[in-house]
């Protein structure tokens, strides 16, 4: 535990769905709802106007239809969201060395290794600071909290959103802590919160009171030791600047249930050349690859392969988790499927297997298009048959996700409302802009095309010196615990 309340945690607030209400004028201020949206879609995150309507995240979309029918529901744009993070993680990196990010919208900043920050008043202003620099780079809100460990800092954030800022002097942790629920404690879930609950203790005071040798008796000797440290607000776990990735893994899950044993080896290929392309981007590789097979009962089942060295080949991958595949019973069907690479790496071992095995798909391929050449049958692929099949809805929805970027080139920037039966349905306006006027188009328009996601800001203000040269505070709710408040 610091004497000073130096370790910074920022986190954005609704920061998909405020993403997208900064990039479409006509959802300001409006319940919007990112995530999935077919029939087994997850809500991933929804505004405050949604919330307020009893949507939240990881809900079943179908149940958060029916509690907000009118919200606008839209498919998750993360290029927007990652280019967007990475403008917020510059503008943390200027204030410290060490910068924990722990997802897209939430990282840990220790001010004081920085040197911008040694004693209550100093860490306040930079955090006033910081939130008025992300608004003027991105357009968006983040809840700063401050504290002298990371468990308060994050507990601090938390109490200040939206849009606010929570300072808790030290030595005032147990007195905040106190009347909270024991699930606001990290580690504390539902199932050790109902057991808690058993044991009659709901809230952290009781968990002080319990004293560590019950806490111990009832969850265990490490877990215990650490509820009962936390419960008095002790923490002294640094802010780590690299947190090294475990794995990287890609799934999907299917609106309906995959029966067909090629199109579920079909989808495996895929999301193994998409788990490849996320381990490049990493500049990694990895020596295990995993598949994850949920069937139609829900039961789930995992399957791994070790590799000879660690790799990025998207052939390697391909093969090792069909062969995974070969060992899994789908007959039932199939309703979520995900490839991961394990055991990462900065370096690739050379596979001249690998090499070998893609110039002999290269030589099978080439035969079998012969082969159809010459006796009239030319198998069109699996793409075309699946196509064919499916829906003109269902095909509209993967041409056309809601809420993703189009350009058309007669009305020039736009996104997609909705789409089925042949048509698509794009308001057309631009960040900054008054709402935009709505346009249908056939899904095979020639003239709409997708597009990549607009800046949120325009003519975002220049932080290029900043902090050295503090800009001037924005107003908006900053208070302090066990100290006096600012405006």
């Amino acid at each position: 535990m610091r004497a000073a309340p130096t370790i910074l945690h920022l986190d954005m607030d609704a920061f998909y769905a405020s993403a997208e209400q900064a990039s479409k004028p006509s959802l300001r201020g409006k319940p919007v709802v990112v995530g999935g949206l077919g029939p087994r879609g997850v809500v991933a995150t929804a505004s405050y106007e949604a919330r307020r309507l009893g949507v939240h995240s990881a809900m079943p979309t179908a149940q958060a239809r029916r509690l907000a029918p009118n919200a606008a529901y839209l498919v998750p744009r993360f290029a927007l969201y990652r280019t967007v993070s990475d403008q917020v993680m510059e503008l943390l990196g200027r204030l410290s060395p060490l910068v924990e990010p722990l997802s897209l919208d939430e990282a840990f900043v220790d001010l004081e290794a920085g040197g911008v920050a040694d004693d209550s008043e100093s860490a306040r202003v930079m955090g006033e600071q910081l939130r008025a620099a992300i608004h003027a780079v991105t357009g968006l809100s983040g809840s700063v909290g401050l504290a002298g460990s990371k468990m308060l800092a994050k507990i601090a954030s938390e109490e200040a959103k939206p849009d606010g800022l929570l300072l808790i002097e030290p030595g005032t942790e147990r007195e905040l802590l106190a009347p909270m629920p024991v699930r606001i404690l990290p580690g504390v879930g539902p199932a050790t919160g109902d057991h808690l609950r058993r044991a009659g203790m709901t809230t952290v005071h009781d968990l002080a009171e319990a004293g560590e040798a019950e806490l111990v008796r009832l969850v265990g000797r490490a877990h215990g030791v650490s509820l009962h440290r936390m419960a008095l607000g002790l923490d002294d776990r640094p802010v780590v600047a690299e947190r090294d990735a475990k794995s990287v893994s890609v799934e999907d899950t299917f609106d309906i249930d995959l029966h067909d044993r090629v199109r579920v080896r079909t989808e495996v290929e895929r999301l193994a050349g998409r788990c490849v392309e996320r381990l490049r981007a990493a500049e990694r590789s990895g020596r295990t690859v995993v598949l994850k097979v949920r069937r139609y009962d829900f039961s789930t089942l995992t399957r791994s392969e070790t590799l000879r060295g660690p790799t990025d080949d998207p052939t390697v991958v391909r093969e090792a988790a069909a062969r995974l595949l070969e060992a899994v019973d789908t007959t039932g069907g199939v309703r979520l499927l995900g490839v991961g690479v394990t055991g990462l790496a900065d370096f690739t071992q050379e596979d001249l297997f690998a090499q070998a095995a893609d110039a002999r798909h290269a030589a099978e391929a080439e035969a079998q298009e012969s082969t159809a050449a010459d006796d009239g049958t030319m198998d069109t692929g699996a793409a075309v048959e699946e196509a064919a099949q499916e829906s003109a809805e269902l095909l509209a929805a993967r041409l056309w996700p809601a809420g993703h970027d189009v350009r058309h080139e007669t009305h020039g920037h736009g996104w997609v409302q909705g789409s089925g039966v042949g048509r698509v349905t794009v308001r057309f306006e631009e960040p900054g802009d008054e709402p935009g006027r709505v346009r249908t188009f056939r899904v095979d328009d020639p003239e709409l095309s997708p597009a990549d996601p607009l800046p949120l800001v325009r003519d975002p203000a220049d932080y290029s010196s900043w902090p050295a040269s503090l800009p001037k505070s924005r107003s908006g709710p900053v208070s302090s615990v066990g100290g006096e408040s600012s405006p």
